[in-house]
């Protein structure tokens, strides 16, 4: 395909990616006014994603009796129905396993980043990588020391985040693939 078919097919479809954008923000500003509401919508989603993820475990595992695997796939699709079924029948206590999660990925993420920084001295740039390092690592702090109370915000919190950095993002992509199309 010739740049400017591509270009033209990107110009075309801004309008879709705005849109989105608009979505990811507006979603992203009710997470932010109401992050316990969105905690317990997050957590309540991922019960459902484990619940369905389960029930084709399991037919996958019913489907494959003979196969060597058989006792792991069942006993994966039992497990995956189960912290299913306790996030979604009690997501306020199925936020504080997953906080604890986000809060040890922080930590462990923050470490890396810093012995990463650490690697790249004296190359320029590093002392950034070293920043976000310890930034992450103290995210995590922050959320471990905070525990069980901050189960109740910082997922929310976090996806209200994530939604807005991401419908910014989106928009100006979608400006970016309007601007191609002024140009064609």
């Amino acid at each position: 395909m010739a740049g400017g078919d591509v270009n033209g097919s990107l110009s075309g479809t801004w309008t879709w990616m705005a849109a989105l954008a608009i979505i990811c923000i507006a979603g992203g500003f009710l997470a932010l006014i109401n992050p316990f509401g969105a905690t317990i919508f997050a957590v309540t989603l991922a019960g459902w994603v484990f619940l369905i993820q389960g029930v084709i475990q399991l037919v996958h595992a019913v489907r494959v009796r003979d196969w060597p695997g058989f006792i792991w796939s069942l006993g994966l699709g039992v497990l995956s129905l189960l912290v299913g079924f306790v996030l979604v029948a009690d997501p306020l206590a199925g936020a504080i396993p997953l906080t604890l999660i986000v809060a040890v990925l922080f930590l462990a993420t923050g470490v890396a980043k810093t012995m990463f920084a650490l690697s790249l001295k004296p190359a320029t740039g590093w002392v950034w990588v070293l920043a976000s390092g310890l930034i992450s690592a103290a995210i995590g702090i922050m959320i471990l020391a905070g525990l069980p109370s901050t189960a109740t915000t910082i997922l929310g919190l976090l996806l209200g985040i994530e939604l807005v950095s991401n419908g910014v993002l989106f928009l100006f992509v979608a400006l970016g693939m309007r601007k191609l199309g002024d140009m064609r």
